[in-house]
């Protein structure tokens, strides 16, 4: 049970919040932030509306990705000086592609406690309900912005030499998801099996569960996609997976003929500017991989 007459030691405490449902709150992290000296927020603004829910009044201080290394040393004095500083996110926990890391790392470098207070998740959360493997995963946090280095990092990630299944978890952005579903698409086959996660812990949760070219063909039909996304994907064994990459072009062809009521020539076409190639090169890869099925 929580002891919230027990006063807090000085130390750094990692505080997860809600990832959606206000309930997600821990009775160990509301002792925690009315305890301590001051919060270290991602967004002091966001914070607020969680202090001011729980009627908590502390002073808090930003603390991003920007100044993280620079508030470092300001709360490592404010602990050495005997204080407890709280450090949170805007949702779940800090440090899981949030700020945090940099803080912890310093903290124990200058030798200060650092004290977890574990709580809701967002990877996890959707992980556990996702229906895919949960022995064998991966947390990758954002893709890279960009649709080439994002390619590149996916065909990193299909290229390992994997010897059964396992799930690679991702964030996304929703004005980012159909593109990435899209560049997984092409570098894995349009049957790789996936789901992505939506408003977690929300009135409007919800997974698509299904084929990565399933999901995003949904995704599609809607008239605006909403909400941060967890996506999840069964990343194949080595051998399959380089199977599936060879039939890749021809397959997304007939996927986009089939499903968007495109011709070939303006499927080869949306292809090579999602692939980032030019429309020739790519007719010309479409030539030379039916060849070789005859």
């Amino acid at each position: 049970m929580s002891d919230s007459s027990a006063p807090l030691a000085p130390a750094l405490y990692l505080v997860a919040t809600p990832i959606g449902n206000l309930g997600d709150i821990t009775l160990r992290a509301l002792d925690v932030l009315r305890q301590c000296d001051r919060i270290a927020c991602e967004d002091t603004r966001q914070t607020q509306k969680l202090l001011n829910h729980f009627s908590i009044e502390k002073p808090t201080v930003s603390c991003h990705k920007h100044n993280e290394r620079q508030r470092a040393a300001e709360f490592i004095a404010d602990i050495q000086a005997g204080k407890a500083v709280a450090v949170v996110s805007d949702a779940g926990l800090p440090g899981i592609s949030d700020p945090g890391t940099v803080l912890a790392e310093e903290a124990i470098r200058a030798g200060v406690a650092v004290v977890p207070i574990p709580g809701a998740n967002a990877a996890l959360t959707a992980l556990i309900a996702s229906g895919l493997d949960t022995r064998s995963f991966t947390f990758l946090g954002f893709l890279p912005e960009r649709a080439g280095e994002r390619r590149s990092r996916l065909e990193e990630l299909a290229a390992e030499p994997r010897k059964q299944a396992e799930t690679l978890v991702f964030y996304e952005a929703p004005h980012r998801i159909l593109e990435t579903l899209s560049d997984l698409e092409s570098v894995w086959g349009p049957q790789l099996r996936a789901v992505a996660a939506r408003e977690l812990t929300k009135l409007h949760e919800e997974f698509l569960r299904g084929t990565v070219a399933e999901i995003r063909a949904d995704l599609i039909a809607r008239d605006r996609v909403r909400g941060e996304f967890v996506l999840l994907v069964e990343a194949p064994p080595a051998a399959q997976a380089a199977a599936a990459t060879h039939a890749t072009l021809s397959e997304r062809i007939a996927q986009l003929v089939s499903t968007e009521g495109l011709d070939e020539k303006d499927a080869l076409k949306r292809l090579a500017r999602e692939l980032g190639q030019s429309k020739s090169d790519l007719y010309r890869e479409l030539q030379r991989e039916r060849a070789k099925r005859k």
